[in-house]
């Protein structure tokens, strides 16, 4: 009988569903601060390397983009630290960037896309002035995107 129950109990655990909030804003800028951001290309590039990220869980609400810096919605799954994530992020997209733009070598010949600043806090109470905040970044900067490619 004790077996049975330890084995229900695992079984019950495993089938648990996530239900905390896990929603992070973060900000990632270029390194030098170089606009890397004015093309839709140079978005669109970014942007894939982080959706590639669904399929081990992260889930994106909005990105903006302005010029120097994006800030992006991420829901980051338990079993990362928002270390850990901060490193997925980063790396994925800037290995798509440099795959997708190989002039972006010349900027960045060591390879290192990101800079080591970045800012992230938890969105709390106020989801929608999060997300309102997020996708307002090219009128906040003044930024205007040269339309190279259609966006994705």
């Amino acid at each position: 009988m004790i077996n049975d129950l330890s084995s229900y109990q695992s079984k019950k655990v495993s089938e648990r569903k996530d239900t905390r909030s896990n929603w992070v804003m973060f900000m990632f800028v270029s390194k030098c601060r170089y606009n890397v951001f004015r093309k839709q290309s140079s978005i669109n590039a970014c942007k894939t390397g982080f959706l590639e990220l669904e399929r081990f869980g992260f889930r994106f609400a909005k990105f903006g983009f302005a010029g120097t810096h994006l800030h992006l919605a991420v829901d980051v799954p338990e079993q990362y630290s928002i270390r850990v994530a901060k490193g997925m992020l980063k790396s994925w997209s800037a290995k798509n960037i440099f795959m997708e733009k190989p002039n972006f070598r010349k900027l960045y010949p060591r390879g290192s896309f990101w800079s080591g600043y970045e800012h992230h806090q938890g969105f709390g109470a106020d989801q929608a002035a999060a997300l309102k905040y997020i996708e307002e970044q090219q009128e906040h900067h003044n930024v205007q995107i040269i339309q190279d490619v259609p966006a994705c």
